[in-house]
């Protein structure tokens, strides 16, 4: 009996330690190979699945991590980058409106490396800070519409910044399509109200070589957003702030 009990504590310990290996892998299983990050990330994973039963369409359309890579998306809410993030794969730093970082979330913006934009007086240093990021072979997020779709399903004219970052950075561009987002105001209120989101990954677009200016390339990228949505173009978008609707 005592050896017995021997090999069954041996085989706990060993299931226990099995386990906790398959675990720590787990967690470190990210691309900043943290623990802190895989925890946080399974948490946000299963809040998406709780809260906005997101459904992931086109994920064998994102490259894999390493290489220079734009994720270009539409903006519908708050929850957008989140929604985004988690099924990329990759550590996105999204370029983000100073305006819309909401003081609240401050260790988080910091923690995300969130690029500020100032989009009221125009921000060169932002777009400087993306390219250095894709030039090391990182990630980013933008939206070119350069604020939130209001009313909802309305594309805003893609802002010629987002050429001009294609264009120099050479990068692989991701496109990104959202809808079903919660229409909520102020904008991070999506955070606390569910939904249906849809988050579909388009083919990556390789700009190089194409022959097209800047400008060409953010007309040609909102002429694809155009043919996928099949939505209107909205040339006078009402503006959404963070803090409060207006």
């Amino acid at each position: 009996m005592f050896i017995a009990g021997l090999v069954l504590w041996a085989l706990v310990a060993l299931i226990v330690l099995v386990g906790f290996g398959f675990f720590a892998r787990a967690v470190c299983d990210n691309p900043r190979h943290e623990p802190t990050t895989g925890l946080l990330a399974g948490v946000l994973r299963l809040y998406n699945r709780l809260m906005h039963r997101v459904r992931y369409e086109g994920l064998g359309h994102i490259p894999p991590v390493g290489k220079p890579t734009l994720f270009v998306c539409n903006h519908t809410a708050g929850i957008d980058p989140l929604l985004v993030h988690l099924a990329s794969g990759h550590d996105i730093r999204w370029m983000m409106a100073r305006d819309m970082r909401t003081p609240m979330l401050e260790t988080f913006w910091n923690w995300m490396r969130i690029i500020d934009v100032d989009r009221i007086a125009g921000d060169p240093a932002a777009a400087r800070e993306a390219l250095r990021e894709l030039a090391q072979g990182g990630s980013v997020g933008i939206f070119p519409e350069g604020g939130l779709e209001r009313p909802t399903n309305q594309l805003i004219p893609f802002e010629p910044g987002v050429g001009l970052i294609i264009k120099k950075s050479r990068a692989i561009v991701v496109p990104v399509v959202i809808d079903g987002t919660p229409q909520v105001d102020p904008a991070f209120a999506s955070l606390w109200h569910p939904s249906r989101s849809r988050v579909v990954f388009h083919e990556p677009i390789d700009y190089v070589g194409s022959g097209l200016s800047a400008k060409d390339i953010a007309q040609d990228l909102f002429a694809r957003y155009r043919s996928w949505t099949g939505w209107p173009v909205n040339e006078n978008p009402r503006q959404i702030e963070a803090g409060r609707g207006k």
